[in-house]
């Protein structure tokens, strides 16, 4: 997995990844500024010159760095698709492998839930969904109109964190042919009985 944020110098970067690739193998927890400066070849003095603010800042610059870098992989995914099941498809896919496939993300989820999972969960869920319908919506209002495009990117976005924080069987949505026929099973007809007056 590519893990570059393009809107950041090369070192902030460079300490970003080597964050993540700590994160990834000791938690959020036990990640310490030491083990950052080692792993990204550098002293701890440069992370908090870059970093002000220490710890906390380089994880607020992780989560900005990552979240840049999905919705900048959901845009392509968008911008290939040929027609509304390409596009719900591809964005279902995209979505799913960025989070099943992101080392870091998938360590804390798996020893330090406690730090992830109430944003996502509840009242919380709601900054996610709306970031979420907020960046999709445009993509889906030329299929399904403007006024409907923001509820069918929450809905959406709903089923792909259901699917990858609580698999079912019969739905894989890293499998492209599962997700299709999810789409066209369910996602579409949805979309079409919601359409009818």
């Amino acid at each position: 997995m590519t893990l570059v944020g393009p809107d950041l110098g090369t070192q902030e970067q460079r300490v970003i990844d080597a964050a993540l690739r700590c994160i990834a193998r000791w938690g959020i927890g036990k990640t310490t500024l030491d083990d950052v400066a080692r792993e990204a070849s550098c002293s701890r003095a440069t992370i908090y010159r870059l970093f002000p603010g220490g710890k906390d800042a380089l994880l607020a610059a992780i989560t900005r760095s990552e979240v840049n870098r999905f919705f900048t992989g959901l845009a392509q995914r968008f911008e290939d698709a040929a027609d509304l099941e390409g596009l719900l498809t591809g964005g279902i896919l995209y979505a799913s492998g960025a989070l099943a496939g992101h080392d870091a993300l998938q360590f804390v989820l798996a020893y330090e839930p406690e730090l992830v999972l109430p944003k996502v969960a509840f009242r919380q869920a709601d900054r996610v969904l709306t970031a979420v319908s907020a960046f999709a919506a445009p993509y889906l209002a030329s299929h399904v109109g403007a006024d409907e495009a923001p509820r069918v990117a929450e809905w959406v976005a709903r089923l792909v964190l259901t699917y990858t924080l609580c698999p079912a069987d019969g739905v894989d949505v890293g499998d492209e042919e599962s997700v299709r026929r999810l789409v066209r099973t369910f996602v579409l007809p949805g979309l079409v009985m919601n359409a009818v007056p």
